[in-house]
């Protein structure tokens, strides 16, 4: 099954364009959700877990990811570890799944496809990138927070330049009518690639 990780940072609009994928009948596995998934159902994610971080990690309604966040914010070498649990994990989810798939091709949409090393999973890369303005005034519209924490929050990312040096493709993503179309010649570029 021929794969394509898709990345971009908070705002671009790399959940918008893997929608767009999904309209054209592309199934796409978003690593965020399956890896909170994974976290809420997966008994050795579990123990691991609370092995690493403590039994507060689980309460009565399942994973407590403010308890997680809190351990690991601002701690590198927490981060590290909580990584080091849950992308492996979500790694050999997406193969798993990714053989279940039919069609031409799928997608992997991954925030971190670089920093977790996703990139290796897949056979092309897509960086789906917008001007810094544009993606914090849609952060502020959808997450109803003040500009000081999208920045924040973009500090934290790796900078438009390294994805557009890093990514095989990148895809700026300015008004919907031109994301669809480019989402349209980026399908059939694909269907071409993972028939060769």
């Amino acid at each position: 099954m021929y794969k394509i990780g898709i990345t971009g940072g908070i705002g671009s609009g790399k959940s918008t364009v893997c929608a767009l994928f999904r309209e054209q009948g592309v199934a796409v596995y978003d690593s965020d959700a399956e890896a909170k998934r994974l976290m809420a159902e997966s008994a050795d994610l579990r123990h691991r877990l609370i092995e690493a971080f403590g039994e507060e990690c689980y309460n009565a309604e399942g994973l407590d990811r403010k308890y997680l966040a809190s351990k690991v914010f601002g701690c590198e070498e927490a981060l590290q570890r909580l990584n080091s649990i849950v992308h492996p994990a979500v790694r050999e989810d997406f193969r798993v799944w990714a053989e279940r798939q039919r069609g031409s091709y799928v997608v992997l949409e991954s925030a971190i496809l670089f920093e977790a090393g996703f990139e290796n999973e897949v056979d092309a890369t897509l960086a789906v990138m917008a001007p810094l303005e544009e993606r914090v005034r849609r952060t502020m519209e959808r997450d109803g927070v003040e500009r000081e924490q999208v920045m924040e929050r973009i500090k934290h990312q790796m900078s438009d330049d390294e994805l557009h040096a890093r990514a095989d493709r990148t895809l700026v993503n300015l008004r919907r009518e031109y994301l669809e179309s480019d989402v349209e010649q980026l399908h059939k570029m694909y269907c071409y690639e993972a028939r060769r």
